[in-house]
């Protein structure tokens, strides 16, 4: 049964209903409001991480920054009309518009079922290598392992992907991480925490960002407290320091992934994620007004206070693309080797505002504006669909 044309919250909504597992095109978070929304507040209700040591951590183990230089950048070809429906091509012209625009930069390496290389090829350009793997959707962020470098080699975490917690089928999408260590003879670790890539946000000298819907829950990591899921995060990722967003619970197939509401622009820099101005309040706005306020009172790992700047989303009345779910924060940005790759929604007040921003902050950077209208639709963005492997 395709669940594409629904949103991911009417698709929690239905399977909270029926109990069952479906498809879905889903894998961010929106800013639509949802009626009995988990109160942001009491997601997070101990006091955000303000522990600086190394306590826990791998000693000569660290989780890199984004703006760092990439050997490659993975995606996902989508692969299945049961998972996407009419939207198919659609949604695979974005991936390959994002593509494109990527390995025209940096290499590229997409992952694609097996029977499907020839038209991934051919959409994507003779610059992006295909590797030909079991897939189920286009989510790499999620999927692919979380890449750390520890004595001098790139090593990779497997965080078990199980689909969001269980939420939708995922037997091709669950092997990828395997897959992936496996073909460029990467070292896997193993963890007993089950997350995704999109959970993580990192400024690549100790500090993580993270949203305790998203991790510490009964979906992925059933019976662990926050202090001990701390402890295993810090011991795969070498990270020093944890700062505890609370996000959302069970409103989106993520649990509000933090790539959609906070996102180190450098160390001690943090863009947030900020409602249109004169939108009502709902829990996505008011997830926002908690980091926001967990961010003034945090340091990094340094010990540094953070700056923060908001980025407004654009006016929901001019973005070109429609649908429930569909995700409209420009958090959601990709730092590549040579570019900032940044949705473009179709408010060109917004739209510009943003690129400002990126271009402010990544002077080195070619900023590069995509539509990608259908990826948005379903859910996720330009973060969502791609992952980095560090140069090492």
């Amino acid at each position: 049964m395709a669940l594409s044309a629904l949103s991911r919250r009417t698709v929690l909504r239905s399977l909270a209903g029926a109990g069952v597992l479906a498809l879905g095109a889903t894998a961010c978070t929106g800013p639509d409001d949802l009626e009995n929304a988990a109160d942001p507040s009491a997601a997070a209700s101990n006091t955000p991480s303000q522990r600086g040591t190394s306590t826990g951590a791998a000693p000569g183990r660290k989780l890199g920054a984004e703006w760092e230089k990439h050997a490659r950048t993975f995606m996902a070809w989508p692969a299945s009309q049961d998972v996407w429906g009419g939207q198919l091509d659609a949604v695979r012209k974005d991936i390959a518009g994002v593509a494109r625009a990527i390995g025209g930069r940096e290499p590229v390496v997409l992952l694609v079922r097996p029977g499907q290389e020839a038209s991934a090829k051919n959409a994507c350009g003779a610059a992006v290598e295909i590797f030909s793997t079991p897939v189920d959707d286009l989510w790499a962020r999620d999927t692919v392992p979380v890449f750390v470098e520890e004595a001098g080699k790139v090593k990779g975490v497997d965080f078990n992907f199980s689909g969001w917690g269980g939420k939708q089928q995922h037997a091709n999408d669950a092997g990828i991480a395997r897959a992936v260590l496996a073909k460029y003879g990467i070292e896997r670790i193993q963890t007993p925490i089950v997350a995704e890539g999109g959970s993580f946000e990192s400024d690549g000298q100790g500090t993580l960002l993270i949203t305790e819907s998203s991790v510490v829950n009964n979906n992925r990591n059933p019976g662990r407290s926050r202090d001990q899921v701390e402890a295993e995060l810090k011991k795969a990722l070498g990270v020093t320091k944890v700062i505890w967003l609370a996000g959302v619970r069970g409103k989106d197939i993520t649990d509000a992934h933090v790539d959609c509401l906070a996102r180190f622009a450098a160390p001690g820099v943090v863009f947030l994620d900020q409602a249109f101005p004169g939108m009502p309040a709902d829990v996505w706005s008011r997830s926002a007004d908690q980091a926001r306020a967990v961010l003034a009172d945090a340091t990094d790992a340094r010990g540094k206070k953070l700056k923060v700047i908001e980025i407004p989303q654009p006016d929901p009345d001019q973005i070109t693309g429609r649908g429930d779910a569909f995700v409209s924060s420009y958090l959601n940005f990709y730092i590549g080797n040579k570019g900032v790759y940044l949705p473009l929604f179709g408010d060109q007040t917004a739209d510009d505002q943003a690129q400002q921003l990126m271009k402010d902050h990544f002077p080195n950077r070619e900023i590069v504006p995509i539509q990608i209208d259908t990826i948005a639709s379903g859910g996720g963005g330009i973060h969502c669909s791609t992952h980095d492997q560090p140069a090492g």
